[in-house]
């Protein structure tokens, strides 16, 4: 197992001092020393602020491009690999003239994405009292579409997401942000190989889940004598007001990511499991027998903490979808007994907003009724077709087949409402 991600979020105001950030990344860089010295590698450290739409208030949209690239210089130079600015949130704004400046601030997020090289953005379009954002889910689809065109092979759409349902203090990005006045942070596991060789040659589900249980029991152990005591930092707070703060410990997101290695992939976990090849009839019962395991685990948890299927970071789920196993609808299907949602799903290059808007609008419609946080990170790759094979260069990636998009567009559904609760 491996902390994918220690992720520090922070109170933040714009214009904001550098120089505030400089005993955050100082605790940042301590705990991650404390952690692999005590036998576990941490992959990235990352930076998240409060929801863009909130730092932004009362002020022109335009100031996003130079507060993203400011946060992004700022905290690479304290040692933070990847930093996000937080959805765009539309449905708590006060008043109608702030939810038509949050819609518009949605339009600039992919020149942020353009403009940095590690900041990553989102829109929260839906929650489960807020119901389901119609507009925002209109410019949403069409920030990724227009991702999609400007960035080499779409994949600026690593750094983008629409979020639904998604509380504060998930440490996986894209949907990281921080609430709250004072600095908290959490873990982000890579941990898809406990679930294989907890499962491997086990004799009964019984037998299956209780040695997943007792292995993450076991790393909660250590990781606990290694976070504690609580450490704290001294002198100027993150937003920059006088004084100083304690870092809060947010929890384990116990999601169990996984790597493209079939040691450590959650397809061969549901596969040893018992599943005949993952997307097979019985893959859902499978995904839920894991999930209800994660219940049981006496860890603080954040975030997702569910079953994370991403096409394109799994390789055994990646091998399926090659094999047609895999689809948009099946991996919303196992969403709704598992957690996150779509991540990493490569789609047609000529899939357009309104397509992408319909899968979005299924996406929230099962975040909102079930009251669960999920999230829709889509990669139309320009110029392939359904069936095309990815060719993406990236170490956390296996490439796949692109899956095909069914349905024509969601406009008629767009057009007839604002706001719906469900």
């Amino acid at each position: 197992m491996k902390i994918r991600s220690l992720t520090v979020g922070v109170p933040l105001r714009w214009p904001f001092a550098p120089i505030a950030l400089d005993d955050i990344g100082a605790f940042a860089r301590d705990l991650r020393a404390r952690l692999t010295a005590g036998g576990y590698e941490v992959q990235t450290v990352r930076l998240a602020g409060p929801p863009l739409s909130t730092v932004l208030a009362g002020t022109d949209g335009r100031e996003a491009l130079a507060y993203a690239r400011a946060l992004e210089t700022a905290a690479r130079e304290r040692g933070f690999e990847y930093v996000s600015v937080g959805p765009v949130r539309i449905l708590d704004a006060p008043s109608a003239r702030h939810r038509q400046a949050a819609l518009d601030l949605i339009n600039v997020l992919p020149e942020i994405v353009r403009a940095t090289e590690v900041t990553f953005c989102s829109v929260l379009v839906a929650s489960h009292n807020g119901g389901v954002h119609l507009p925002a889910v209109e410019r949403t689809a069409a920030a990724i579409a227009d991702i999609a065109q400007t960035t080499p092979d779409g994949f600026g759409n690593l750094r983008f997401a629409a979020l639904a349902n998604c509380p504060p203090h998930i440490p996986f990005f894209p949907a990281a942000y921080h609430e709250g006045s004072h600095p908290r942070y959490a873990l982000a596991l890579e941990a898809a190989d406990v679930a294989v060789e907890a499962f491997t040659n086990a004799a009964s589900l019984d037998e299956a889940r209780q040695r997943l249980i007792a292995a993450l029991d076991g790393h909660w152990q250590r990781l606990e004598r290694i976070l504690s005591p609580e450490q704290s930092f001294f002198g100027g707070a993150a937003d920059g007001t006088a004084g100083g703060s304690s870092v809060t410990f947010g929890g384990v997101d116990l999601s169990l990511a996984p790597f493209p290695d079939d040691e450590r992939s959650i397809a061969v976990a549901l596969e040893r499991l018992g599943v005949a090849r993952f997307g097979a009839s019985g893959t859902l019962f499978a995904a839920a027998v894991l999930t209800s395991a994660l219940g049981s685990v006496h860890m603080p948890r954040t975030g997702y903490s569910g079953l994370m299927l991403p096409v394109l970071e799994d390789s055994r789920l990646a091998q399926r979808a090659s094999e047609g196993l895999v689809s948009v609808d099946s991996l919303l299907l196992y969403a709704a007994v598992c957690g996150l949602g779509l991540d990493t799903v490569p789609l047609p290059g000529d899939t357009d907003s309104d397509e992408l808007a319909a899968i979005i609008l299924d996406m929230a419609t099962l975040a909102a009724r079930l009251d669960k946080p999920l999230t829709a990170r889509l990669f139309p790759v320009p110029g392939a077709r359904a069936g095309d094979r990815t060719a993406f260069d990236f170490p956390y990636f296996a490439n796949s087949r692109v899956l095909a998009v069914r349905g024509l567009g969601a406009a008629a559904l767009l057009a007839k409402g604002e706001v719906v609760r469900l």
